[in-house]
């Protein structure tokens, strides 16, 4: 069955939206050739998937608009400790840290830039 594989962050400010990544979730970045893209390292993981950084060629998000993209959700040890992280590194609330019953912990924020992505907390699998 097909699945995600890559993921991609558009921004207006690339410098200040990596800063905000690598802050909050330690993921590294590396230039790819001659191009204004920078590919994303989330880890070693075997479950994980890796993305990219671009320039962003529309306005951003405005305050207010609704969900109008695929939402990446990252997976965390600890909801609450990332959710606060992401608003020290200037982030801000889509949704509060929020217990979903049979799946986790879950929030919603907003990058610098107005891109929205999730942190999950996931319940542990009994079995």
């Amino acid at each position: 069955m097909p699945r995600p594989v890559h993921f991609e962050i558009q921004a207006s400010d690339v410098g200040a939206v990596r800063t905000f990544y690598e802050d909050v979730f330690g993921w590294t970045f590396e230039k790819f050739g001659d191009v204004d893209y920078w590919v994303i390292n989330t880890g070693d993981e075997p479950t994980g998937v890796n993305g990219g950084l671009l320039p962003r060629n529309s306005p951003a998000p405005k305050p207010g608009d609704g969900v109008n993209a695929y939402v990446a959700v990252i997976g965390v040890g600890d909801c609450q400790e990332y959710f606060d992280r992401a608003i020290s590194a200037g982030g801000t609330e889509a949704m509060p840290v929020t217990a979903m019953p049979g799946v986790g912990v879950l929030a919603y924020v907003k990058d610098p830039d107005g891109n929205l992505f999730g942190i999950i907390e996931p319940e542990p699998r009994s079995g």
